[in-house]
């Protein structure tokens, strides 16, 4: 049996995160993934997410082994169950003189879950600025999302606490028990990998895991600027589709700034926007629309 390879490590749990990228060959452009355990009963978008970026990059040619994914476009269609491996096939579109470009489907039973188009550049050189990033206060001053999960007495806490690999700090505060406070905008949220990602790991790998992160967070803006939280029984969220353009390389061993906004919501559907920065660069921006619901 023939897998993606992707550096492992003991420590828990991302090594259970890079399982899930460590996908099966099945054949030509074609793999398997397995799941993350969810109390949701679900797969979790962002592992999907996450999976098809290496699926897709996998099916680029040695000779254009100096693209790196630039952006990625997906719309997640069904929840995927849990107990079924995720099959991805992808679509060699095009291979041209800078730009690598495919098409993934991702499916279970034969019903695609999510689609998405990803593009791949050779490093070039070119005109360059970028956005300011915002002031906010040292992470380290902050309450922590793994330290407030692993202190609480509730299966979905621990459930995050032993299963999420990210941690994450909120300015103005979470919202994970509570209505937020203070609504107002733009949100700033840190985070970062809880273990340090293994020795080996390609910037294909940080990327994934940008985007294995972002689907934690990305609607907030919105719940927060209608009073909803995530411990709500009357919640009700699902992705519809997600968009990463990566614009610098990304360390997620180390700690990245979200700065997100909500610019509108209607219709049950909520869109976030978001830049994110590490170490002063503007390192990805991402777009994500969402149904929002509060059932009553």
């Amino acid at each position: 049996m023939t897998y993606l390879p992707v550096p492992d490590t003991p420590n828990e749990p991302l090594s259970s995160v890079l399982q899930t990228l460590r996908m099966k060959v099945r054949e030509e452009n074609s793999y398997e993934g397995a799941n993350l355990k969810q109390i949701s009963g679900r797969v979790y978008g962002g592992q999907v997410f996450a999976q098809a970026v290496v699926a897709a990059r996998a099916t680029v040619a040695d000779e254009f082994a100096g693209r790196e994914i630039h952006s990625i476009t997906a719309a997640f269609l069904r929840p995927g169950a849990l107990d079924v491996p995720t099959q991805f096939d992808v679509e060699e579109v095009l291979d041209g003189r800078s730009f690598s470009t495919r098409r993934v489907h991702a499916s279970q039973h034969g019903k695609t879950i999510l689609t998405a188009r990803a593009s791949f550049q050779e490093l070039q050189p070119g005109v360059e600025h970028q956005t300011p990033m915002p002031d906010a206060p040292d992470p380290a001053t902050l309450d922590s999302s793994a330290a407030l999960f692993a202190n609480i007495d509730h299966p979905a806490a621990k459930a995050m606490s032993s299963a999420n690999a990210i941690d994450m700090r909120h300015v103005g505060g979470g919202i994970w028990m509570k209505p937020a406070p203070v609504s107002e905008e733009p949100l700033l949220i840190w985070f970062k990998l809880r273990n340090p990602m293994p020795n080996g790991a390609t910037q294909l790998l940080h990327r994934a895991i940008l985007a294995y992160s972002s689907d934690q967070f990305m609607l907030e803006p919105v719940m927060r600027r209608h009073g909803m939280f995530w411990t709500s029984p009357q919640l009700s969220l699902a992705t519809l589709d997600h968009a990463i353009w990566w614009h610098r390389d990304i360390d997620m061993s180390d700690w990245v700034l979200a700065e997100l906004t909500s610019p509108s919501a209607q219709g049950g559907r909520g869109l976030s926007l978001a830049r994110f920065f590490q170490d002063g660069r503007h390192v990805a921006t991402m777009s994500q629309e969402g149904m929002v619901r509060s059932r009553t």
